[in-house]
């Protein structure tokens, strides 16, 4: 799946996330998150669950821009995992690219909610995703360790 990114932007490439994409995400996970960033095993134990991951390329499937989850919890509620855009590729619709194929995804099985935690402080991330009518539900205290950052809840219905 190719996604245009912004007027001027080069094209996205949306594929799925396979295992041989982990060792690539490895740098830009602990680049992205630092302390945070999720282990390989994390990753796979995401993939041998079957849980929908995506990677965003350039549209040749060359560099590797950024990678997404999303878990389904039937019949009707998903969670946004992770989304992970390479710091010299955002805000060129990379983010958006992956946020906007998880949703179809999510909107393909017939899920009504989608719900994600993303740090209060981070409001570039806060922005995108109220573009897509997410709305603030709650705070998860301490969510994020061993940063103890707090965790701002979002959740999109669909009827």
């Amino acid at each position: 799946m190719t996604a245009a990114g912004p007027a001027g932007d080069r094209p996205v490439r949306v594929d799925r996330f396979r295992w041989w994409h982990i060792e690539a995400v490895l740098p830009l996970e602990a680049d992205l998150f630092g302390a945070l960033q999720w282990s390989a095993a994390m990753f796979w134990n995401e993939l041998a669950n079957r849980h929908h991951y995506l990677v965003a390329t350039g549209p040749e499937g060359a560099d590797l821009l950024g990678y997404a989850g999303l878990t389904v919890a039937a019949p009707d509620e998903a969670w946004v995992q992770t989304i992970g855009v390479r710091r010299d590729a955002q805000r060129r619709g990379v983010g958006r690219a992956l946020l906007v194929a998880l949703l179809a995804e999510a909107d393909a099985r017939g899920v009504r909610d989608v719900l994600l935690e993303v740090a209060v402080d981070n409001a570039p991330a806060q922005k995108l995703y109220a573009g897509y009518d997410f709305e603030p539900v709650g705070i998860r205290r301490g969510y994020y360790q061993p940063t103890n950052t707090d965790a701002l809840v979002m959740r999109r219905t669909r009827d």
